[in-house]
């Protein structure tokens, strides 16, 4: 690539980095954008933009820099959480190593390249249209002397990366230590995720657990929660949910807008209706066969072999972790169970194979994505490469003859392309991690961002440097002693590619993340041009996409840092501009749902470390391909003694991030001791993980109002009776019990009567646990006035339930 071609980019880049800069600044103070720009500020009612209007809303004003920069660390800690932190923590460990690598790469290392003779003479007076290789370490001649400046810039930056890796290791480790010790008592520092429970043909997977816990944790267990298969019911809440959704819309309308439909076959047939009150016909239905399902599935119990076991304390929760619960390592599996919020309910019906299946073709998944995205990767060597693309696209000669064409051709377009098909990958991977079995939206966060990082390195540095220059060389497979001379010539032939890669890519994506073009033209066009009223939504930063491409410059400037120093100023202004603009989003846009607890930074300097063997790798390599063996071999120590480095920083810190420490587990638990909420949180505790589609649906109020009024309690109690107490009651209740009690119209006057009598007849066919759930959802259901005349206390007198499965107060 030429001089000239990379300043096109960088112009194009730079216009429209200010284009988004003033967009911004003027937009996020119209109030009908708002919800686009300060979501987070609307969530937590902190938003004081007022409807009037001035003059002032339409110039552009850089006050919100001030904003995003004023608030310590500590305050992001608090609203946005560790991980939050941790981002910062991560662009904060960026600008300072190349801070320090600017410094010696732009002062030292550029001119000791640029004044090198290997590939042409000086010639300050037509510098635009000089290759970017003159800038680079391929210009120093062979067996110079003044590769030695490299040589000693490679060993001082691999002891500053170091360094700063290691403080900021230690400083996020004591940060999850010390907000573990500041925060209060949660739900899962006491729970375990029991799974592949055995199965038993004369107990329930609920009275196994017990069983096991009762006789092997006496001391220590408090409870259990055992996981329902509720697909079913699931789909009935999406649907609920699509469908007020849909009314909300519609009542949203003008009411002489309101349309009428006929409540027949597709719509055609059949007495014509008003449409607002079909669909809310249609949602009494849909909530009625919700309860149903959720009464089904407390009382057919259709468990899945996985629960969530509580302890009294947390050093008891880890103590049951931390060892082996059975002789078969395969059953009775344990792991910490995420927050409440945090769970990933849909895949716990999975057997410890089904598991480590998935895993396997996840693994071929994600092998066939990045083989098929070779494709636009070589496509785009192809532009980058201007002889190629005359070759194979010979009527493109014209055009690429003109100048500037060319210059956006090979020094724009390709870095652009490459860009926008990135796009897809975090989302595909995503939905790869969730099939992997994990039990939490963080734990499918972490691997989506380890799985976006190392396809981000194949395919956008690897492929592309191999594909640009040796391909085709399966040489480098065969022959592994000859990886460093090949790769010391590929990655400095692909430097100017990823200078204007960290432009395009880097600069624009970061600023079109403060634009937010993709919501501001959701919300414009359903303002202007539909009339729908969804519901707000405060969004959550996608750490797994964020992440992985931080990670990935970090990997560029460290590899080129001594090869083509050039790269340098735009990695800095990338991440000077990353710090202002994430600091805002987190502040304004971004609430988090979920927290990792700082787990994302052992991905960061596992990332560090791999991008500083790469860098020795070259460096032993070009040393030996510049004629200066003795260079070479001083360099083999480098990854050797970065390996010990990390070796030591993996004991050191990260059984930090897998689990809290002993210390620390007692500590807090005699705090505990003497709070007298610990009573109240323990009673909490053991309803803590229901499964959210057993609670009740909840709506806006005149819709839940409507439901409330229009739904048939002892309609739906007689078809629970019907649908699961009939067929025991029909072998064993008197037979002037039977169903004409239940399914007359007299049901109102004789459902006291008649209810006691079925669950009489039903104690013995049924378990007490699926009757005490049936009881509680009749209690709701009921609303019989207190104090109650409950059916359960019939049954005292004959023991087949205590009086503490009643849900009454009596």
């Amino acid at each position: 690539m030429l001089v000239a071609a990379l300043l096109t980019s960088v112009g194009i880049n730079l216009g429209i980095c200010i284009l988004f800069f003033t967009l911004y600044s003027i937009l996020r103070k119209q109030p009908e954008n708002i919800h686009v720009y300060a979501p987070r500020l609307i969530a937590e009612k902190k938003s004081h933009l007022g409807d009037h209007f001035n003059l002032e809303r339409l110039l552009p004003s850089p006050g919100w820099v001030r904003r995003a920069w004023q608030p310590s660390e500590e305050e992001l800690l608090s609203t946005s959480g560790l991980d939050a932190v941790v981002l910062m923590r991560i662009i904060v460990f960026s600008l300072r190593i190349f801070s320090f690598a600017g410094i010696v790469g732009i002062f030292i290392l550029l001119p000791v390249n640029y004044l090198g003779n290997q590939l042409s003479v000086i010639d300050f007076s037509d510098l635009p249209k000089k290759s970017l290789d003159i800038f680079s370490i391929s210009n120093v001649d062979n067996g110079s002397k003044r590769l030695w400046i490299h040589f000693t810039a490679v060993y001082a930056f691999t002891g500053v990366v170091c360094y700063f890796l290691y403080y900021e290791y230690k400083y996020i480790a004591s940060k999850r230590i010390s907000c573990f010790y500041s925060s209060k008592p949660q739900p899962h520092q006491f729970t375990l995720l029991v799974r592949s429970i055995p199965s038993s043909a004369d107990k329930s997977f609920s009275d196994s657990v017990e069983k096991f816990f009762t006789e092997y944790h006496t001391s220590t267990y408090l409870s259990h929660m055992v996981v329902h298969r509720t697909n079913k019911l699931q789909k009935l809440i999406r649907d609920g949910k699509m469908l007020y959704k849909r009314i909300v819309n519609l009542k949203s309308k003008n009411p002489t807008q309101r349309k009428f439909m006929r409540d027949g076959f597709l719509g055609m047939f059949g007495r014509k209706v008003d449409v607002v009150d079909h669909y809310e016909k249609k949602l009494e239905d849909l909530h009625e066969n919700v309860r149903m399902e959720q009464i089904g599935l407390s009382l057919t119990a259709e468990e899945v072999p996985a629960a969530f076991v509580s302890f009294k304390s947390r050093y008891g929760a880890a103590i049951a972790l931390h060892i082996q619960q059975s002789i078969n390592p395969t059953e009775w599996t344990a792991e910490q169970a995420p927050e409440p919020d945090d769970v990933y309910w849909p895949f716990f019906s999975s057997s410890f194979m089904q598991r480590w299946v998935s895993r396997l073709v996840v693994f071929v998944a994600c092998f066939v994505l990045t083989v098929v995205f070779l494709i636009p990767v070589v496509f785009v060597q192809g532009l980058a490469n201007l002889r190629l693309l005359e070759a194979f696209l010979p009527f493109l000669k014209g055009i690429l003859s003109i100048t500037f064409f060319s210059q956006v051709i090979t020094g724009y377009l390709p870095s652009l392309i490459l860009q926008l098909s990135l796009k897809v990958v975090p989302p595909i991977m995503k939905i790869l991690s969730s099939m992997q079995g994990y039990i939490s939206n963080s734990e499918i966060e972490i691997s989506t961002c380890t799985k976006v990082l190392w396809f981000t390195v194949w395919n956008v540095f690897f492929a592309n440097v191999l594909s640009g220059s040796a391909f085709f060389q399966f040489s480098i497979i065969l022959e592994p002693k000859t990886i460093p001379e090949k790769l010391a010539v590929a990655v400095p032939a692909q430097a100017s590619f990823f200078i204007a890669y960290v432009v395009t890519s880097g600069w624009t994506s970061v600023s079109s993340e403060l634009f937010r073009m993709i919501p501001f033209l959701e919300d414009f066009i359903r303002r202007h041009f539909t009339s729908s009223v969804d519901e707000f939504d405060v969004p959550s930063i996608p750490y797994h996409s964020e992440i992985p491409k931080i990670l990935f410059f970090g990997l560029l400037g460290i590899t080129y840092f001594f090869l083509a120093p050039l790269i340098l100023p735009f990695l800095l202004a990338y991440y000077c501009l990353g710090y202002i603009i994430y600091r805002n989003q987190l502040l304004n846009v971004y609430k988090p749902k979920f927290e990792t607890g700082g787990k994302f930074w052992p991905i960061v300097h596992n990332s560090t470390i791999f991008s500083l063997i790469l860098m020795h790798i070259l460096a032993v390599g070009l040393f030996g391909l510049k004629k200066l063996p003795l260079a070479s071999s001083l360099s083999i120590p480098l990854p050797v003694l970065t390996l010990l480095f990390n070796e030591y920083c993996r004991k050191r810190f990260l059984p930090i991030f897998r689990a809290y420490p002993a210390e620390c587990l007692i500590k807090n638990d005699r705090e505990d001791q003497n709070d007298a909420a610990m009573t109240g949180f323990l009673d909490k505790l053991v309803t803590a993980y229901r499964d959210p589609s057993m609670m009740p649906m909840q709506h806006s109020s005149d819709i839940q109002g409507r439901m409330s009024r229009g739904f048939n309690r002892h309609k739906l109690m007689s078809k629970i009776m019907l649908k699961y107490l009939s067929p025991v009651f029909q072998r064993r209740a008197p037979e002037r019990c039977r169903s004409p009690y239940i399914s007359s119209n007299t049901w109102r006057q004789n459902l006291k009567q008649v209810l006691p009598l079925c669950v009489r007849a039903a104690a013995v066919d049924l378990g007490l646990r699926q009757l005490h759930a049936l009881a509680s959802m009749c209690h709701v259901l009921w609303e019989l006035p207190k104090p109650c005349a409950c059916p359960w206390q019939l049954l005292r007198g004959q023991r087949l339930a205590p009086l503490s499965l009643c849900g009454c107060t009596q």
